[in-house]
């Protein structure tokens, strides 16, 4: 029976939980629709076994992760959106069919960047690692009478106590 199946809609039925990973075994089916319903979760990879699917909607849930790189496997796709959920990271290298959508497919993901989204990818670079002992020697650069430090820290709360009263 499954076989005679070309698409599945079911959009708007409030499914919660994660999508199972066992929908991606459905090779055959052609249009696969998940949209509005409260699903969490990541994007099963598996879906890159929907070698057939031509329109895969996924909008208005609240899946979140990243959205897997293997998607771009699947050469028959002409509708893919995953707005509005809560997705993050890269988006899908733009070859094949993915270089075929635009924003909409996207928005609504706030952590979400990349091509062809408006925001560009920030790469976070690391300041250089210090050794101990360059630390330690600036350390010793430095000197403090913490008798003095006690003293001003008394002297402040006194300030204070006085202002308040």
């Amino acid at each position: 029976m499954l076989s005679y199946i070309s698409g599945i809609d079911l959009s708007c039925n409030n499914l919660t939980g994660q999508i199972p990973i066992q929908i991606g075994n459905l090779n055959e089916i052609h249009v696969l629709n998940l949209s509005h319903n409260n699903l969490i979760g990541k994007i099963p990879a598996s879906f890159s076994n929907l070698s057939q699917v031509e329109s895969l909607d996924l909008s208005y849930n609240n899946l979140q992760g990243h959205i897997p790189s293997q998607l771009t496997e699947l050469n028959f796709l002409e509708v893919f959106n995953v707005s509005y959920n809560n997705l993050s990271g890269r988006t899908p290298e733009g070859v094949a069919q993915f270089a075929t959508f635009d924003e909409s497919s996207y928005r609504g993901n706030p952590l979400l960047h990349g091509w062809p989204m408006q925001k560009n990818c920030i790469v976070m670079v690391s300041p250089p690692s210090t050794s101990r002992s360059s630390i330690d020697d600036e350390e010793s650069n430095f000197f403090m009478d913490m008798g003095v430090f006690y003293v001003l820290k008394s002297y402040q709360y006194m300030a204070i106590w006085n202002f308040l009263i």
